[in-house]
């Protein structure tokens, strides 16, 4: 495999292991942890910190190495896990995780935070002076921060870093119960460790039972080793990887001392490594000790009848019972090229096409519903649509992750600024699709860091007015009629409605004698060069923020809104597509054009009566339902069809529900369909068409614009701000008439 090959495979399982190390800070943080996560964070940092040494990536090694050796003592119960020391490692995750994203930018750029969390570290993990490891120095004696040089720093070698070696290790194996059940054999074990140096084994009989107890799937020996050579601590856990959490590796202090195990029962023997696979398969093992093949590594392989996972978690669940991780472990994940993904999704699209023409084709050519060949057809769509659906699973992720990185940026800005905020995240299982989490996260870290700049006030503030000094910033996500719906609501101060319109006002985007509702004067958030940021820092002023969020999420097809309360907060919604590729729609016409509108913007279709429309203003219509009044837009005439197509009762009005709008109706002049329909970009087949979102290939071959339901209503103006108006003429009308 080439070398850019590994790095990427590299930084993917890197992605996978900062994964697992928010999920476990996070439940440190809540206080739900167990001792299994404390591992979980170890081995996932310590993977992180051995691959990158491999690549010389030696700002990571460096960070790694210094956060490994805290989480050791906190799993060594050395470490007493309080206020300070949990904020340490939780700052800890989020700058591993910055250094990755910079080793893979290929950037050896020291981030200005990691210096005084290294001194935090170096405090929590009682090292007074930096390991040899660290240190490092600068040839024209520049000024040296905590003993190394960041830019400067030589390479790492890992084997050798710390203290020099000892001549020796005492290796302690605790009674693993489930040793032989998950295919272990200590032979092997020991037949690599002796490969590393003079193994010299003391096994600890003690805890064998009387005969008629014995059973021959538990193991209930226990095992002291001395290995003497020049091998490092670092290659002794690599060969006990899996078993790391059941022995314990120190310096030998005296080569003829066995510590503890002078007070043993032992059986003392000498390993020697075995010349190869066969000759271990052949060699003498105890009876309680299950036959098993020789793997590649240093563990043998599971059994086929259970999943093959790490033999510490398989012990802990098997001494506390079933636990959820046992179901996890059994799950299995296959990395594919994303471009795969996208060429079946491209395939499954153009079958849905196919699919439309063939009914287009058999519906010209006169075939009854109720025929062989149209039932067969059903089938068809109905298997078109089940594989449409299994591909776009494929592409589905949770947005957990997503939502773990806007816990690091919620820190990073709570600390900068000073402020005490904590990020609740609701519905992390919820799954869109990957190109959405990918393309979501930049607006949405600009979101929350603006929810925390702008939003929540400062702890003294917030005491001042009632309020925990603590601020809480809620994101969440869940399934909502066909979309995706993403909110951030915190709990600040709510928009200073009064300031946003003085400064639109001042940077003249606005009128000053404009008189703008509640609505209008949030969503000037939105406009261009907008910002109330009285200075420019790394958070704010620079008046790029909310307009670039806005474009970024109808560029995804999606839709922002905001709501505020003056003193009680502010939210966010964001709607977006649950995909990028197919949608729901409903094929209308307009003045003579195709169309189709998203299914999961109607809200109902009516075929109105005469009574039932109304003028209003100079030449708009209203339409009353069931009591209320509902404005109507034409849609012909809107996207300029027609300049003087009026509306009727032949009309058919689709009645839709716009954010800031509420109900509103279109005219149409019929409705010849409801299908699924594949969407085709037209930014980079054509540009952007005001009020259309992308087009689509009908059954008959003809193209189909797909309107923008919100981008219609703005077109439209605000309907929404005179929605009192609007019941007032409506009622005075209908009275009028009766």
């Amino acid at each position: 495999m080439a070398r850019d090959d590994l790095r990427a495979t590299f930084f993917a399982e890197c992605e996978d292991l900062l994964d697992q190390l928010s999920e476990g800070t996070q439940a440190l943080e809540a206080g739900t942890a167990e001792d299994e996560t404390v591992h979980a964070i170890f081995r996932a940092v310590h993977s992180i910190k051995g691959a990158a040494g491999a690549f010389g990536l030696n700002n990571l090694v460096t960070f790694a190495h210094s956060f490994e050796t805290v989480l050791d003592r906190l799993r060594s119960g050395a470490l007493v896990l309080d206020t300070d020391a949990m904020h340490t490692i939780l700052r800890s995750g989020d700058m591993l995780a910055d250094l990755v994203e910079l080793a893979q930018a290929e950037s050896d750029e020291v981030p200005d935070a990691m210096p005084g969390i290294l001194e935090r570290l170096g405090d929590l993990s009682g090292v007074s002076e930096p390991e040899p490891a660290l240190q490092g120095g600068s040839a024209d004696g520049e000024e040296e921060l905590f003993g190394f040089a960041p830019l400067a720093l030589a390479p790492i070698d890992l084997d050798e870093a710390g203290p020099a070696e000892p001549e020796g290790y005492r290796i302690r194996f605790a009674t693993v119960p489930a040793l032989f059940r998950h295919g272990h054999d200590p032979v092997l074990l020991f037949s690599h460790l002796a490969a590393l140096g003079d193994l010299e084994t003391h096994c600890d009989v003690s805890g064998l039972p009387e005969a008629g107890a014995f059973d021959p799937d538990r193991c209930y020996l226990a095992w002291t080793l001395l290995l003497r050579g020049d091998a490092s601590e670092a290659a002794i856990r690599d060969v006990l990887i899996f078993l790391d959490d059941f022995c314990e590796i120190e310096p030998l202090s005296d080569q003829n001392d066995l510590g503890e195990t002078a007070d043993f029962d032992v059986m003392g023997t000498s390993v020697r490594p075995f010349a190869d696979a066969s000759e271990a398969r052949a060699a003498p093992a105890p009876e309680a000790i299950a036959p098993s093949q020789p793997p590649a590594g240093a563990v043998t392989a599971l059994p086929q009848t259970e999943p093959a996972a790490p033999v510490e978690k398989a012990t802990v669940e098997k001494q506390k019972g079933p636990a959820k991780p046992a179901a996890a472990m059994s799950q299995t994940t296959l990395r594919v090229d994303p471009e795969r993904v996208d060429r079946l999704i491209n395939t499954v699209g153009e079958l849905i096409i196919n699919q439309a023409v063939i009914a287009q084709k058999l519906i010209e050519s006169g075939f009854a519903s109720n025929s062989d060949i149209m039932g067969d057809l059903d089938d068809y769509q109905y298997l078109a649509r089940e594989l449409q659906e299994g591909v776009m699973a494929i592409r589905a992720q949770p947005v957990k992750p997503l939502f773990q990185r806007m816990q690091r940026i919620v820190r990073e800005a709570g600390e900068m600024l000073g402020k005490d905020v904590v990020l609740v995240s609701e519905g992390e299982a919820t799954e869109i699709d990957k190109t959405l989490v990918e393309r979501l996260a930049e607006p949405l870290t600009h979101m929350i860091r603006n929810a925390v700049d702008h939003g929540i006030e400062t702890p003294d503030k917030r005491v001042a007015a009632g309020k925990p000094a603590q601020g809480t910033i809620r994101l969440s996500a869940a399934h909502y009629s066909g979309d995706v719906l993403i909110e951030i609501a915190d709990d600040g101060a709510g928009l200073n409605r009064e300031r946003i319109l003085e400064t639109a006002v001042r940077k003249g985007l606005v009128a000053s004698d404009a008189k703008l509702t509640d609505p209008e004067i949030d969503n000037l958030l939105f406009m261009a060069g907008f910002s109330t940021a009285e200075k420019v820092t790394n958070l704010s002023g620079r008046g790029v923020g909310m307009d670039v969020v806005k474009t970024a999420i109808t560029s995804l097809g999606g839709r922002v809104s905001i709501s505020s309360r003056p003193g009680q907060g502010t939210r966010f919604s964001i709607a977006l597509p649950l995909t990028l590729a197919v949608m729901d729609g409903m094929v209308i016409r307009a003045a003579g054009e195709t169309l189709v509108a998203p299914l999961s913007s109607v809200v109902e279709t009516i075929r109105p009566k005469p009574e039932d429309l109304m003028p209003y203003g100079r030449d708009g219509h209203l339409l009353s339902i069931r009591g209320t009044y509902v404005p109507i837009v034409n849609l012909a005439n809107l996207l300029g069809f027609t300049a003087d197509y009026d509306v009727t009762p032949n009309n058919i009005l689709i009645l839709i529900r716009s954010e800031h709008s509420g109900l509103v109706a279109l005219a149409v002049d019929d409705i010849s369909d409801q299908r699924q329909v594949v969407i085709k970009s037209l930014e980079g087949n054509y540009g952007t068409i005001e009020g259309i979102s992308a087009a689509t290939i009908l059954g008959d071959g003809r193209v189909a614009l797909i309107i923008d339901t919100d981008a219609i209503l703005s077109l439209a103006g605000n309907l929404g701000r005179d929605r009192a108006a609007i019941e007032e003429t409506g009622h005075a009308q209908a009275a009028a008439m009766g």
